[in-house]
């Protein structure tokens, strides 16, 4: 049995997309990040850096359960388990963990702080959002160059669309005109149609707020973040 802790966010919807598309029975469990559910014991048993999405299987590899944090090695893990959506051919492979590693190391960071210093910080500063929009941007230009030559990311579709995608659904909170970026609207709307894509992002979706209420952003962004557990 698969159970997913996890939120209505871009890196829990990465593995509700992939659960859906490798049609994964799965349980939910609601970590509501807003009213400090990441940092209850239970969940930091399984995810140390308070951080949704974790994944537990009763059944892991070697028959025993498992425990795992970090939404790329969750991705990893679920294309193992199904057999799907990772190019099994070696050149193929480590061209979609490299545009995997690109989703984690760049797409994620960078998109987060165009989201934090454009829409949650309660002061506007004109040096952050200036730089953060403007790194968005210029991946959105990396992202169309590669996607002129391919339709997906790795050739064929593979966990590095399931992890790009949710983080692009809100590109105009990232100050990007998505219009001026022909390729990435393609490849949008072509995974956008996915069936299992679109079941995917409903998970939880009706459980999380429009707005930030002051309690929420002090757990989210406060002292209450940063304390040592």
């Amino acid at each position: 049995m698969l159970d997913v802790f996890t939120w209505a966010t871009p890196n829990g919807h990465k593995i509700h997309i992939m659960l859906e598309e490798c049609r994964l029975p799965y349980t939910v469990h609601a970590v509501d990040i807003g009213a400090g559910d990441q940092f209850e014991p239970e969940f930091l048993a399984i995810s140390p850096n308070n951080k949704i999405p974790a994944l537990t299987d009763s059944d892991g590899p070697d028959g025993k359960p498992i425990s795992l944090f970090e939404s790329g090695a969750i991705l990893l893990y679920l294309a193992g388990k199904a057999g799907r959506f990772l190019p099994d051919d070696v050149r193929g492979k480590y061209v979609a963990l490299q545009w995997l590693m690109f989703q984690m190391g760049s797409v994620g960071p960078m998109f987060g702080q165009a989201h934090h210093f454009r829409n949650y910080a309660q002061e506007k500063l004109e040096y952050p959002i200036k730089r953060y929009t403007r790194e968005a941007n210029r991946l959105y230009a990396v992202m169309d160059k590669r996607l002129g030559q391919v339709p997906y990311f790795a050739g064929e579709y593979s966990i590095a669309d399931i992890a790009i995608f949710p983080w692009t659904r809100s590109y105009k909170n990232q100050g990007v005109d998505i219009d001026e970026y022909p390729n990435v609207k393609r490849w949008f709307d072509a995974v956008n149609a996915r069936p299992a894509v679109q079941r995917g992002v409903q998970v939880l979706a009706d459980r999380r707020r429009a707005t930030t209420s002051d309690k929420e952003r002090e757990i989210l962004f406060g002292d209450r973040q940063y304390e040592r557990r």
